[in-house]
């Protein structure tokens, strides 16, 4: 039978930590909450302790020696849960019918739909009919916003930020994170291929992403499945669209930062993998790795040629601005 293992990074999270582990504990799947905290000096630790020792069998808790960050504390998180697995697979009796695991991602201040893992686990299925079990796959959905309060700013996360979530080729998502980490769910085939944890990956989310889209598929579903609650401490934050355009029309200087460290995550993403991607993907993401180094003009073109682009023709705009 398979087995549903979260990934939940906390940190000084104290104020939303009960809610999202009582909405999560809702469900009725096998699954597993493996809860890595990363340094929390607030009251997170004793929560954490808490319900660990009310679900034993379901609630796993560690504590990290040092603080890794948001991004390497859940990528940290997800290998390490992997690897468990594995170790524990490989001294197991030959024979022994061990089923398949998904793993999926967690915010520690969202609160989960009961019907959240089944919807997901029903779409990742689906996909490994249409693909094979063995093709690396990533599914994600979309979220309700809300404020600290639990009321809804927005029925939905990705009408809000004017996002496409189905232009997910290896290219848009080398340019653009369309992934909602906390609502994706990912199956053993593409955890696999988390080798090491990266320095360079902006978010986790959009790394595995890239891993996704490099070797396998992501396939979006259009279904709500938690509320993604909004408030001045979210390490990712919702704003109005307006205000996205407006912030970084004054903002270039910042921009062209970010557009920097995007190719840096590519080109650390090129280094890990080069020698097991096509040659062609190879290719494509070495382009993109390299936008700053080429002249005006084979910049331009490159995004033309590739399609590094992302949603909407404002965004696009201000991407050829910068480049």
């Amino acid at each position: 039978m398979a087995k549903i293992h979260i990934i939940l990074a906390t940190y000084n999270g104290e104020m939303y930590l009960r809610r999202q582990l009582d909405s999560i504990l809702q469900s009725y799947e096998d699954f597993c909450l493996h809860i890595f905290d990363d340094g929390s000096t607030d009251e997170t630790p004793d929560i954490l302790n808490e319900y660990q020792t009310m679900c034993p069998n379901r609630i796993k808790v560690q504590f990290n020696a040092q603080n890794l960050g948001c991004t390497r504390n859940f990528l940290n998180g997800l290998k390490t849960v992997y690897d468990g697995l594995q170790a524990e697979s490989a001294s197991e009796v030959s024979g022994k019918p061990t089923g398949r695991d998904y793993f999926m991602f967690c915010d520690q201040d969202d609160i989960w739909y009961p019907e959240k893992l089944s919807i997901t686990q029903k779409a990742m299925r689906k996909l490994e009919k249409k693909y094979g079990s063995d093709t690396p796959l990533l599914v994600f959905t979309d979220a309700v916003v809300t404020d600290a309060n639990g009321e809804e700013i927005a029925p939905s996360f990705i009408e809000q930020n004017k996002l496409n979530p189905y232009a997910v080729s290896m290219a848009r998502i080398l340019t653009e994170n369309k992934c909602i980490g906390c609502t994706s769910m990912m199956n053993e085939e593409l955890v696999q291929l988390l080798t090491q944890v990266p320095e360079q990956a902006r978010y986790h989310d959009w790394w595995m992403a890239l891993l996704a889209t490099s070797f396998g598929r992501m396939s979006y579903l259009n279904r709500q499945t938690l509320s993604y609650c909004q408030h001045g401490n979210n390490v990712v934050g919702v704003q109005k669209f307006t205000s996205y355009v407006k912030q970084r029309l004054l903002t270039l200087k910042k921009q062209k930062e970010m557009l920097l460290a995007t190719q840096q995550q590519a080109a650390e993403f090129l280094a890990i993998y080069g020698e097991v991607l096509n040659e062609e993907k190879a290719k494509v993401i070495k382009s993109f790795a390299t936008l700053s180094e080429q002249s005006f003009m084979n910049r331009r073109i490159n995004v033309l040629r590739y399609g590094f682009f992302k949603t909407g023709l404002v965004r696009n705009i201000g991407l050829l601005l910068i480049i």
